[in-house]
C-alpha cells in the first residue's frame, strides 16, 4: 500500500541543535571580544566559528527539501498473529548528512510504543535509493494506523537539524483469527428445525431431493444408496427449498456483557467463533447474513464472499449499549446466536426477537474475569433451553472449535453441552 509524498511544505522547523547553539554563540563572543581587544587574528576564528552552525543550518535544509519516502505494507490485509514487512522505499538526491526516520506503529501492530522503529541513513545509493524493512506482528484484529514516518535531517557535525513527515499513515487490516470447524446443528443449512419444513412433505407430489458429492462431517444418515450405487461415490441428499431465507448470525458485541482485555477476552472469543462459523457456512454454500445485537447489518444475503465479512469483523469495536432489544429475528430463517453476559430480563427480549428456536453460544463470561462475580451463564442458559434454544455454554478454557463441536453434538442428539 504506498504513501503518496508530502509535500515539501510539510513538516516543523527545528533549526540549530544545542551543540550548534552553543557554537554560534561562543564564536559571536569570540568576534565581540575581539573587536574589543583589537585581534584580528582572533576575529576571523570568532567569525569562521559562528559562520559553521549558520552553514549547516543550510545543509540541513537542503536535504530536507530533495527526499521522498513512500511506505508499502506486505501484506496490507492478514490475519491477526501473522506477520507483516513494512518497506520504506527512500528516494532523493546524496545525503550530506545523517536521516533518522521514526515510524509509528501501535502496540496491537507489532512493537511497544515507547520503542517505535527507528533508522539511521548516512547515505542512498548511487541512483539515490535505499530500501529499508521491518517486521510487525499484530496481536490485535483491527484497523491499525502504521505512521506516520517523520524524518530529522542533521548535517555531518549535527549542527542543525530539520524534523518533517515524510510519508502519512497507512491502513494495515488485521482479520479476525479463523478456525476449522466440522459439522453443522441440524436444523442450520438442512432445512430442518425450522418453521415450515414439516410443510414441505405434506401432500402428494415429486420430491425436491437433490444430491452432491458426501463432504466430511456430513450425517451418514443423509446419504443417498441409489445415486451412491449410480455414481460409485458416497452422494448425499440435498433439500434446498426456496423459502429458506437462509441463516442469520447474531453477534454480542455489548461492552457490558464481556470482560477480559485484549486478545483474550471474551469478546475477541465471540468475534473469532462468528468469523470461524461464517466462513464454515459460506464454504458450504449456506446464504447467511451477519448481525449485531441492536440488528446493525455487517454482511447482507448474497453479498458473498469471506473477504467483506471479515474486513467488516476485523472493524467491528464494541458497542456502549447494555440491552438486547432490537428489530424481531425473521422466523424463516435460522439463527445462531453467540451471546456475552446476559443481564436479568435480556433472554426475554432475545426471545421477544425470535418467535421461534434457535441455536446459541453462551459466554460464561465470569471465567474470563472471575473478580467481577457470577455472569448467571446457567440460568440464562437454562431459560433459552426451556424456550426451545440449543445452546452450549463455551468457558475461557474453551475453544471455538470445540464449543461448535459441543453445539452440534448438543443440537443433534436433542439435547444441550457445555465446552470445558
Amino acid at each position: 500500500m504506498p504513501d503518496s509524498p508530502v509535500p515539501d511544505g510539510g513538516g516543523r522547523f527545528s533549526g540549530l541543535t544545542t551543540r550548534g547553539r552553543c557554537l554560534l554563540a561562543g564564536g559571536i563572543a569570540t568576534a565581540v571580544c575581539a573587536v574589543a581587544l583589537d585581534e584580528r587574528d582572533l576575529l576571523r576564528v570568532g567569525a569562521f566559528v559562528a559562520l559553521l552552525p549558520v552553514l549547516a543550518l543550510l545543509l540541513a535544509a537542503r536535504t530536507r527539501r530533495t527526499v521522498r519516502v513512500e511506505r508499502e505494507l506486505r501484506p496490507p490485509r492478514l490475519p491477526v498473529g501473522s506477520a507483516v514487512s513494512v518497506v520504506l522505499h527512500l528516494q532523493g538526491r546524496r545525503l550530506l548528512g545523517a536521516l533518522r526516520l521514526t515510524d509509528t506503529a501501535p502496540d496491537a501492530a507489532g512493537p511497544h510504543p515507547d520503542a517505535p522503529p527507528r533508522f539511521t541513513v548516512h547515505r542512498l545509493s548511487s541512483r539515490g535509493g535505499a530500501t529499508l524493512t521491518y517486521p510487525l506482528h499484530p496481536v490485535l484484529r483491527g484497523v491499525h494506523r502504521v505512521g506516520p514516518l517523520t524524518g530529522t535531517m542533521s548535517d555531518p557535525l549535527g549542527l542543525a537539524e530539520f524534523e518533517r513527515e515524510l510519508a502519512p499513515a497507512g491502513r494495515l487490516v488485521v482479520l479476525p483469527r479463523v478456525v476449522a470447524l466440522r459439522g453443522l446443528p441440524p436444523a442450520i443449512g438442512a432445512g430442518e428445525g425450522t418453521p415450515g419444513a414439516a410443510l414441505a412433505h405434506q401432500g402428494q407430489g415429486a420430491s425436491d431431493v437433490l444430491i452432491r458429492p458426501y463432504r466430511v462431517g456430513d450425517e451418514i444418515r443423509r446419504v443417498h444408496w441409489r445415486s451412491t450405487a449410480r455414481y460409485d461415490e458416497l452422494m448425499v441428499r440435498l433439500e434446498e427449498r426456496p423459502w429458506r431465507g437462509g441463516i442469520t448470525v447474531l453477534l454480542d458485541r455489548r461492552d457490558a456483557a464481556h470482560r477480559g482485555r485484549g486478545a483474550d477476552s471474551s469478546l475477541e472469543f465471540a468475534v473469532t467463533l462468528a468469523a470461524s462459523a461464517c466462513v464454515h457456512l459460506l464454504a458450504r454454500g449456506e446464504p447467511l447474513s451477519l448481525l449485531t445485537e441492536d440488528g446493525v447489518e455487517l454482511t447482507a444475503p448474497g453479498t458473498g464472499g469471506q473477504e467483506p465479512l471479515l474486513d467488516a469483523l476485523a472493524a467491528l469495536r464494541p458497542s456502549a449499549r447494555t440491552d438486547l432489544a432490537g428489530p424481531e429475528l425473521s422466523s424463516g430463517t435460522d439463527v445462531l446466536a453467540i451471546l456475552g453476559a446476559l443481564a436479568p430480563g435480556q433472554v426475554e427480549a432475545l426471545l421477544a426477537r425470535r418467535t421461534g428456536g434457535g441455536h446459541a453460544v453462551l459466554l460464561d463470561t465470569s471465567t474470563w474475569d472471575p473478580a467481577r462475580g457470577d455472569s448467571g451463564a446457567a440460568g440464562n442458559a437454562a431459560a433459552l433451553r426451556r424456550a426451545g434454544w440449543h445452546v452450549t455454554v463455551a468457558t475461557a478454557a474453551s475453544t471455538p472449535a470445540r464449543a461448535w463441536d459441543d453445539l452440534v453434538a448438543g443440537a443433534a442428539s436433542g439435547g444441550t453441552r457445555g465446552a470445558p
